[in-house]
């Protein structure tokens, strides 16, 4: 397996795309393909001229069924193999929640397993008429561990997530959006369009003021009070250059051309 299996192209606004490149395995991630994700998102978060991420998978039939189920033979064939292989899901994981960046996922087709699981951790999820969701896992006698399993709860609730694993359904896009699975649905034809747009969009706006935002909601999640240091960064913004460029130029109603300072 190649680096070919995970792509990622910068445009001239700073907005990066991963695709994940296996279309004749309708996405599947493979070993290799985990770390590589892995591997990418750490790299990316250092580099702070990164405006917007778009996570999507190659050809119109799916963005990803989640693992390759042929590597449990051979990858994954007892509980010593397998703990080996979800470090590297978990490193993943991590390094995708730890992402300062804003994400938006573009999925087009099957979107089930580990393959929602990453969709999940991106900030906005959109995805075409026909996207299919769901976690069948139980029909294969597996356990989704505790940083997978927590990655879906903390997109959808215990509960929502309990139902999906449980039943093992697959479920269509208005189930998907009732549940927050998905952040809006488009046409087929217009995911990658409007996945495009939404970066755009967040690519035009104060990058610090975005990572501020992703951070304090993460840090919302923790139930222990905030310290007066916490809460006095969130008005450390006042102090920076984009403020000053962002103010002034509704004041004198023209587009802001902010540089991260």
């Amino acid at each position: 397996m190649t680096e070919d299996t995970i792509l990622v192209e910068r445009d001239d606004k700073d907005i990066v795309t991963i695709t994940i490149n296996r279309p004749e395995k309708l996405n599947a991630l493979t070993k290799t393909m985990w770390g590589k994700l892995g591997d990418t998102f750490a790299e990316l978060s250092t580099d702070d001229s990164v405006r917007c991420i778009i996570l999507t998978g190659a050809g119109e039939k799916s963005f990803s069924p989640g693992n390759d189920i042929s590597e449990f033979e051979t990858d994954r064939s007892n509980s010593k193999q397998a703990a080996a292989y979800g470090a590297l899901m978990a490193k993943n994981i991590d390094a995708m929640r730890a992402c300062p960046h804003p994400t938006v996922a573009a999925i087009r087709g099957i979107c089930v397993g580990g393959g929602m699981e990453i969709a999940g951790l991106c900030d906005i999820r959109i995805c075409g008429e026909s996207s299919r969701f769901g976690a069948p896992i139980s029909k294969l006698g597996l356990v989704m561990g505790y940083h997978e399993i927590g990655a879906l709860k903390s997109l959808v609730g215990a509960g929502p997530a309990l139902e999906i694993l449980l039943e093992g359904r697959i479920f269509g896009t208005d189930e998907a959006l009732r549940l927050g699975v998905i952040s809006r649905v488009v046409p087929d034809a217009d995911v990658m369009t409007e996945a495009r747009a939404a970066a755009e969009r967040v690519a035009a706006g104060a990058p610090l003021v975005h990572r501020w935002h992703k951070k304090f909601l993460e840090r919302l999640e923790d139930p222990s009070p905030l310290t007066d240091e916490e809460i006095a960064e969130g008005f450390e913004c006042y102090d920076t250059e984009d403020f000053q460029t962002g103010y002034k130029a509704f004041l004198e109603k023209k587009t802001p051309d902010f540089k991260g300072r």
